[in-house]
Formats: C-alpha cells, sequence, structure tokens
C-alpha cells in the first residue's frame, strides 16, 4: 500500500474515532446500544451506526414537520405557499452549516379555490381552469349524485356528488338554474377503494360561468354534516417558478473522485393536504439528518436534497438530474430518496426498499444491511419493483437510487386510507416511532456510504 494511502487511512480512522462520540453523554452512548423500537432483536452495530442513531430523534424532526404541515399546510408547486416551505427548509440546512442554494424551474399555472367557514375551517381544493375565477358565498344545497337541477338553486353553493364523465352536466344544470358555484365532492377509485378520495380538477368540455370546485370526500362529509355555509375564492396562479432546495457538506476526508451520497424528498403536497405524511415526513428526515451528519466524518460529499413539484410529475428531480453533466452524474454513489416516512396507519406496517426495476442498488443494499445490524429485518421488504418517486428520475439516468416508505404488508400499492387527503395531518398521519426507524435505517445506510 503506497505510504501516503496509508497515511490518509490512518488519519481517517483517527478523525471518524474521535468525532463519532463527540457530543455525546454517556447515557447517549449506552441508549443506542439497547434494542431498537419494534426490532425483532437486539442491535450489532458498527461504530458509524453508533454515531448516528445515539443522535437522530424523531421528536426534534417533528419540530420542522409542525411548521411545514400545521402552520404553512398546503405546499403546492410552484406557489406562495411552496416558496414559504423553500425558504424555511433553506434557512434551516444554512443553520447548520451547509452550502445551500435554491434550483428554480418554471411549472404551469394553478386553478385553486380556498374555503372558509365559521369555527375555523379553512379548506384548499383544486378548480375547473374552465370555470369562472372569481368569489362566492353562500348557503350549501346538497343535490346527491344528480346530473339535473330542477329546483331553484340562485345565489346558492350546489353541492354534488361526483359522477365521472359527467362534471360538465352537473356544473350546467346547476349554473342554469342560477348557482353562484358548484362544489363536486369526489368519491373513491374502484382501483383502490379502501382509500379516501382527494381533492381533483373537474374536467369541464366548455366553458361554465361560475367556479366550479373538485372537493375531496373530507369537504364533501364536512359540508354535509356541520358546515352548511360557505365563501370561496378561486385563484389562477400563473408564471410559476418551482424550486429545489440543495445543500451541501464537502467530505471531511480525502475524497479525490468527488464522490457524494443524495439524501432526499420532496416537500410539496397535493391540494387540499397539508401533507403530513406525504411528503413532510421524508423533508424532515432529511433535515434531522442533515443536523446529525454535519459534524462526522465522511469520505464521500453529503447532498441534501429536496425536490418541488414532486405531485405534478416528479419535475423537480427530473429538472435536478436533467442539469448533471456526465461526470456529476457519475460521482453520485446512491440517492436516498424518502417518501412517506411516518405514517401512523395500521394497513401501511411494512418498510419497503424499492427500486425502479425491482434489483439491488447500492442504496437498497445499504438500507437492507442497516435493517440486519439494527434488528429491523422483520420489518423491512424488498427490494422491490416500483417507481411514482423522484428516485425515477436518478435510475433513468443510470445512478443508483432507491424509494424508502412504510406502506401494506402485502404490495407497495397499500397506502394509508387517508393518503393525500386533507386528513393527511400530523395528529391523524404521524407514529413517532415509525420516524424514528426510518431515521436510524437511513441514517445508518447512508453514512455507511459517505465514510467509504
Amino acid at each position: 500500500m503506497p505510504e501516503v494511502r496509508r497515511r490518509d487511512l490512518l488519519a481517517g480512522a483517527a478523525a471518524f474515532a474521535g468525532f463519532a462520540t463527540v457530543g455525546l453523554s454517556p447515557a447517549a452512548a449506552a441508549a443506542a446500544t439497547r434494542q431498537r423500537p419494534g426490532a425483532s432483536r437486539p442491535p450489532s452495530l458498527t461504530m458509524g451506526d453508533r454515531a448516528v442513531v445515539a443522535r437522530v430523534d424523531a421528536r426534534r424532526a417533528l419540530r420542522h414537520l409542525k411548521v411545514l404541515s400545521d402552520e404553512i399546510g398546503w405546499r403546492i408547486a410552484g406557489t406562495p405557499s411552496e416558496h414559504r416551505a423553500a425558504r424555511y427548509i433553506a434557512g434551516v440546512l444554512r443553520d447548520l452549516d451547509y452550502d445551500v442554494r435554491l434550483q428554480p424551474f418554471p411549472v404551469a399555472d394553478k386553478y385553486l379555490a380556498e374555503m372558509k367557514a365559521r369555527g375555523g375551517v379553512h379548506w384548499q381544493c383544486s378548480a375547473a381552469p374552465r370555470g369562472a375565477v372569481a368569489s362566492a358565498k353562500g348557503r350549501v344545497v346538497d343535490l346527491g349524485a344528480a346530473t339535473e337541477v330542477t329546483e331553484d338553486v340562485a345565489g346558492r353553493l350546489v353541492l354534488f356528488t361526483r359522477v365521472t364523465g359527467s362534471e360538465t352536466a352537473q356544473a350546467k344544470a346547476a349554473a342554469a338554474k342560477g348557482a353562484a358555484a358548484v362544489l363536486i365532492a369526489n368519491v373513491p377509485s374502484p382501483s383502490f377503494p379502501e382509500r379516501k378520495a382527494a381533492a381533483f380538477t373537474p374536467s369541464l368540455s366548455e366553458d361554465v360561468a361560475v367556479p366550479v370546485l373538485g372537493l375531496a370526500q373530507y369537504h364533501g362529509e364536512q359540508l354535509r354534516g356541520k358546515v352548511r355555509e360557505l365563501s370561496l375564492t378561486v385563484t389562477r396562479y400563473t408564471g410559476l417558478t418551482s424550486y429545489n432546495v440543495l445543500a451541501e457538506r464537502r467530505a471531511t476526508l480525502p475524497n479525490p473522485e468527488g464522490k457524494a451520497v443524495i439524501i432526499s424528498a420532496h416537500y410539496d403536497s397535493v391540494p387540499g393536504s397539508p401533507g403530513a405524511n406525504d411528503d413532510g415526513s421524508g423533508t424532515v428526515l432529511c433535515l434531522e439528518l442533515a443536523r446529525v451528519l454535519r459534524r462526522l466524518p465522511t469520505q464521500q460529499t453529503v447532498r441534501i436534497a429536496l425536490w418541488g413539484s414532486e405531485e405534478y410529475g416528479l419535475i423537480g428531480a427530473r429538472h435536478y438530474v436533467k442539469e448533471l453533466t456526465d461526470e456529476q452524474a457519475a460521482q453520485i454513489s446512491g440517492c436516498f430518496q424518502n417518501d412517506m416516512v411516518a405514517t401512523s396507519h395500521p394497513p401501511a406496517g411494512t418498510y419497503w426498499l424499492l427500486s425502479v426495476d425491482g434489483a439491488a442498488n447500492t442504496t437498497t443494499s445499504a438500507v437492507a444491511a442497516a435493517a440486519a445490524r439494527l434488528g429491523y429485518q422483520g420489518q423491512t421488504k424488498g427490494p422491490t419493483a416500483r417507481g411514482s418517486s423522484d428516485h425515477e428520475a436518478f435510475f433513468e439516468r443510470g445512478i443508483a437510487a432507491g424509494n424508502f416508505s412504510w406502506r401494506g404488508e402485502e404490495a407497495p400499492s397499500q397506502l394509508e386510507p387517508i393518503y393525500h387527503t386533507p386528513e393527511d395531518t400530523i395528529a391523524k398521519n404521524i407514529s413517532l416511532q415509525r420516524l424514528q426507524v426510518s431515521l436510524e435505517l437511513i441514517g445508518c445506510a447512508a453514512y455507511d456510504v459517505a465514510r467509504r
């Protein structure tokens, strides 16, 4: 072995031994070796694992989630709410001494509606582009699944149950009888009847002179229950820019090839949903791991990437990957994509290791190995073939990438019943224990790759 290389390795080992326990009390160091929450057996941890496990804390991550989900709420691609979230995330990472930049990219116009009522009701949903961009206020009249209107509904907000393919007929019938606005409540998909229906964009075949809103199933239930009067405003957002939040902490040990490990998530949400689990949970996992890894020695650069506009077609991650040169793409050892990592719902009790082609790669193998060391094998499955998240963009470029997520035991398509709905809140859809498990698995796996 060349003497220079030998000195580098000895220096690296000494640095790691010194840094791995910095800031840890004896109690914290000892706690890292205890059986993990929900694990099937005691852990067998490396020194690197101990450095991570002793530091990660789901309760710290929850503080960020309260800002993103409870305070900011809906984070829709390219709109002011997504921009507010991007600024918050960037501020957190700058405070952790990362080099941070916002990467802009254009996104399509949005038609969104906000609804308010007494008792603190404040909802959001999508609106039909071919409906009116206007405000309305009045009592709600429920006409169920009708496609014709025979009564006078002048000045009222007409509530329909969605009849797929008949949204235009419903909207035109209500407008012809004087409705001030049309509210169409979504219904569960035949493909996933166990899931509550999300807000949607009504597709109209012709213009309608009043606002036409695509409500979530939850909104319809509330309007048929305790909320009988509503005010609403439809806004068209144009000339939109979304942002990826990109942060980097360079390797502390020699890294002649410029290798880098990416830990990522998307921070936007679908209309109407505060996105606590999808994907506020993945976002705050990244922020907590950024805190934990910032002082630990690595032989690879650590990058934290929060993608904008995932919910409209993986736009942010695809833009990032497209902008990479071939040399930059080759330097990425792997991308650990975290999407929905903390649901509290029983149907989603399996932690899935997902790759686009179902084959093992650097990231899925690292997480599987971390699960074995932590004693979590019984809770994990995979690698299994599935796209539908930001790891797709990396796979298409030949970069090792995996998507890591809590889903149902039978298949990764089995998600929590309130997926993409207004009920995706911290109170209804976040498990601190599952978030802690996710933090430990990704933290140990990514750090194991980054320090080699």
